[in-house]
Formats: C-alpha cells, structure tokens, sequence
C-alpha cells in the first residue's frame, strides 16, 4: 500500500505541473490583464500604471513569468488581490473556515439524506418510494444552485421572512444568541449545497445497494436466518458505500474551493 501510495504521488507530480502550465498559458493568452481596471480609472497615470507592469514582470516572456509564478507558489506566496488590496494567502485563510463550514455542514446533511433514502429506495425498487425518491433525486441535481438558491431566498427571505437574504459572520451578538444567529444565516445555504449534493448521492447510494442486495452473500445472510435489518445495514450498507466514498473523496476538493 505504501509503495502503491508513493507511486501515485510521483505520478501526480507531472501531472500536477502539466495541469498548471496548460492553465497558465491560457490565461496569459486571454484579452486583458490585471491592471485593466486601472487603465479605466483617470486617478492613475499611465507612468503609475507601467511602472507597476514592469516591477511585476507583466512584460515578461511567458515562460519566464511561469517560473516565478512557480517558485513564489512553492513558497507560500500567492500574490497580492488588487481588489481586497490584501495578500491572497492571508485572504483564503480568512474565508476558509466560513467556507469549511458551510461546504463540510452540507456534505453531513446530505449524507444524512442521500443513505437512508438511497436505501429504501433499493430495497422497494419500483415502488411508490422509490418512484418519489428518484423523481425528486433527478430533480435536484437537475436544478443549478444558484436558481435553488435564489427560489429559497424568494420563499424564506422575501416572502416569509424567516431567514436572512445574506449570509454574513459578522453578527453583533453574543454568548447563545450569536450561535442562533449564525444558525440562521448558515441554514439556508447549507440546505441549497445539501439538497443538490444529497441528490446526487442518493442517486449513487441506490445504485450501489442495487448491485450489493443480488450478490449471493446477501441470499447467504437470509438463508441464515439474519433478520432483513440486519443484511441491509450490517451486509449489504457496507459494501455499497465503497463506492459512494470514493465519490466522496473526488468531492473533497470542492469543498475548498468554495460554496
């Protein structure tokens, strides 16, 4: 296993720096720059505006850029927002724990979701659950999470009031109080996330425990005299969620990169 894991991550290296300069030459061949916005704004002369290409080598060749662009990477340094006026590390280490947050609550309700209902719906398949499930299940990750998002800010912002439109951890309270109102303002686009990841999952989960409930240990089980409860939960829930898992693991990146 560990020569296996070794291997994998040599592998990865090429990979990784391939990847990179493939996404660093086509940004560098897309129409603008970084000091767009200031070629629009009167405020800055254009000696201001050259001045500031030259000390960051915008000029440069490509792959002279792509180097430097590597070795600062390398060594933490991720360059600076012009639109935060703040350093791009220090910016992701203030929005990663809000980000960890939300993506990891919507990842545990949608699992809390997607294997219960995954599982009846296999195990009554073309029954009336099992219709609603995979009709609902297709429906949410059919729906973007902007357009779900925006229809629960319609529902539970604009008309009913309940929830607040925008998610903030700015909240002036304290003690019991803050947790509420951060409660509050999390739960709505924690169910968005939650409702299109459960979907898919559920869709994953069902199809698994499919596979997994016609294998001949599972008639093994019942033939020996093993409550149903416990050949789906014990037997066959342990074996389908291997490949659910996976797809959990590939999913993981997402949960970085933001909600």
């Amino acid at each position: 296993m560990t020569k296996y894991l070794i291997r994998r991550l040599i592998i990865a290296v090429p990979t990784l720096l391939g990847i990179s300069v493939v996404i660093f030459v086509i940004l560098s061949l897309a129409p603008g720059d970084p000091f767009a916005e200031l070629a629009l704004n009167p405020n800055v002369p254009v000696e201001v505006r050259e001045n500031l290409r030259r000390q960051l080598g915008m000029d440069d060749p490509v792959h002279i850029r792509y180097v430097r662009w590597l070795t600062s990477m390398l060594q933490g340094n991720l360059g600076y927002s012009f639109v935060s006026r703040v350093d791009v590390a220090q910016l992701i280490w203030q929005r990663l724990p809000t980000t960890l947050f939300v993506m990891g609550s919507a990842y545990i309700v949608a699992l809390l979701i997607a294997i219960p209902v995954g599982i009846i719906s296999a195990v009554r398949q073309y029954s009336w659950l099992d219709n609603i499930a995979t009709t609902l299940a297709f429906i949410g990750f059919s729906l973007p999470t902007f357009f779900t998002g925006l229809i629960f800010i319609l529902v539970f912002s604009i008309y009913l009031r309940w929830l607040p439109m925008v998610f903030t951890t700015n909240v002036q309270a304290t003690g019991p109080a803050w947790l509420f109102e951060i409660l509050r303002h999390a739960i709505m686009p924690i169910m968005v996330l939650a409702l299109f990841e459960g979907a898919v999952l559920t869709r994953y989960v069902r199809a698994s425990m499919l596979d997994v409930i016609r294998m001949d240990y599972i008639n093994v089980a019942r033939a020996k005299g093993l409550s149903e409860r416990a050949v789906i939960v014990r037997h066959g829930l342990r074996n389908a969620l291997i490949p659910v898992v996976t797809i959990m693991a590939l999913q993981i990146p997402g949960i970085f990169t933001g909600a």
